[in-house]
């Protein structure tokens, strides 16, 4: 079992960046792939971006390459975001999800999931 608390939304300036963050405990969090969703009104929960347990490897959904970055502190168990240029399309809430096994672009591959934290860029 892992508990995983999302932080750092808000609203924000169409150029402008937030920095999300996503706490983890109970279980080993180094053993689980990590993954960030987003979901906007009326839109089912989309793929952003994921992150191997151990070696850091990413991958990210092609409209968000070039702005935002994916990364993991194992020491402080914690899975960070950071999005910079952000679009008005961008506002969604945002989740964080670990998967005990091999990363997934596919939400419903996720174990676990926090409650979400909502993210608005203001045009």
């Amino acid at each position: 079992q892992v508990q995983l608390v999302e932080s750092g939304g808000g609203l924000v300036q169409a150029g402008g960046s937030l920095r999300l963050s996503c706490a983890a405990s109970g279980r080993t969090f180094s053993s689980y792939a990590m993954g960030w969703f987003r979901q906007a009104p009326g839109k089912e929960r989309e793929f952003v971006a994921r992150i191997t347990r151990a070696s850091g490897v990413t991958w990210y959904v092609e409209s968000v390459k070039g702005r935002f970055t994916i990364s993991r502190d194992n020491a402080k168990n914690t899975l960070y975001l950071q999005m910079n240029s952000l679009k008005p399309e961008d506002t969604a809430i945002y989740y964080c999800a670990a998967r005990a096994g091999l990363g997934s672009a596919d939400p419903t591959h996720y174990d676990y999931w926090g409650q979400g934290t909502q993210v608005t860029v203001s045009s």
